[in-house]
């Protein structure tokens, strides 16, 4: 028995680091996707080939937090979230393919995360629902891997489809669709690939929730999503965790004020929140680059809408609405720009919204 099983990586259209703060979100699922082909047997390992890896790894069934390490904790894992759930895994040999660029900010390790965990349940006739199979492979990035996400990129690989966005309240944990189609109003979704590489390991990522933790605390609140006004923040102790703090309530203001201009299909007005996260996520979270600032902001002047990092920061890809009309004048601003500046030359592509995790 063979069994391929493929989710898709993700671009949040806006929401960033606000789905560990219990807020909102809403991402788009893409058209890359990453795959895993089983076949189950007998014994008590997988054997598992990545194709952009290059080569093989043994994981036991047996498996615990620090025993891999690299594309193989990411699979691992998964095993092990799934047998602390208390789901018996089959071994067998597995191999794993991924168009979604590794460190790119587009989740390659939620779709691989998601890939793995479909396959797994399939050959375990195990029928999980979707908000289910999220937390488990959180669960298996938090505590296996080490990289605190929240559940955006989970849920967001997991319920994608075809020309919606997924609004996100992760305090529910419901996912809503919201018709995004910009090219019915004559506007492409250029994704705008950086080349910086990031890690979600690393310690930057985690200081962040940790300053966010800090204010709720000085707040006497369990998570940010229950502050209501900017002012209320007076009372933080420290300012760079103020800062922290604003940009979260701000953002989660403009996650809902996105919603209703997609609604009219008010592409002017999305691409002003998208201006206005960006600078947020710049000036008080302080998670993006000059490089991914230069990005952005040559992308503005030479006519998109709105352009704003996506993803969790310190790299990877940046977003921008742009006139069917303006593609070729703000691709050529970008490359000359960047090109300038001494940077990598970016990859730029027009993208859209793609469908969720499935066989």
């Amino acid at each position: 028995m063979h069994i391929r099983y493929s989710a898709p990586g993700r671009i949040n259209l806006i929401g960033e680091h606000t789905d560990y703060n219990l807020g909102f979100a809403l991402p788009i699922a893409l058209p890359q996707r990453a795959s895993a082909t089983f076949t189950p047997d007998s014994s008590r390992a997988l054997e598992v080939w990545s194709a952009f890896a290059g080569g093989s790894m043994r994981i036991g069934l047996d498996t615990v937090p620090g025993k891999e390490r690299g594309w193989a904790a990411y699979v691992a894992g998964v095993v092990w979230a799934l047998q602390r759930a208390g789901i018996a895994v089959p071994g067998g040999t597995m191999t794993i393919t991924s168009a979604v660029e590794i460190g790119s900010g587009l989740s390659s390790s939620a779709a691989l995360e998601c890939a793995v965990l479909g396959a797994l349940l399939t050959a375990a006739d195990v029928d999980l629902d979707r908000v289910d199979q999220a937390r488990i492979a959180q669960l298996a990035e938090n505590e296996y891997v080490g990289a605190p996400t929240g559940l955006l990129d989970q849920l967001a690989s997991l319920f994608g489809e075809p020309g919606q966005a997924m609004l996100i309240d992760f305090r529910d944990v419901t996912v809503q669709p919201v018709r995004f189609d910009p090219e019915s109003s004559g506007v492409a979704l250029l994704l705008i690939d950086s080349r910086a590489r990031h890690a979600h390991a690393g310690g930057e990522y985690a200081a962040r929730r940790a300053s966010c933790e800090r204010a709720a605390a000085d707040l006497g609140v369990a998570w940010l999503r229950e502050v209501s006004d900017v002012p209320a923040l007076g009372a933080v102790k420290d300012p760079v965790d103020a800062r922290r703090a604003r940009h979260v309530l701000t953002e989660n203001q403009r996650v809902l004020d996105c919603v209703a201009a997609l609604a009219s299909s008010d592409f002017v007005a999305v691409g002003a929140l998208w201006n206005a996260s960006h600078a947020s996520m710049r000036d008080d979270f302080e998670i993006t680059t000059p490089h991914l600032d230069l990005i952005a902001a040559a992308a503005v002047q030479a006519g998109a809408l709105g352009a704003r990092m996506t993803g969790g920061g310190f790299g990877g890809c940046v977003i921008a609405l742009v006139p069917q009309e303006r593609v070729k004048v703000v691709a050529d601003a970008v490359f000359r720009a960047v090109r300038d500046a001494g940077y990598p030359k970016p990859g730029i592509s027009r993208t859209h919204a793609g469908a969720g995790a499935g066989a």
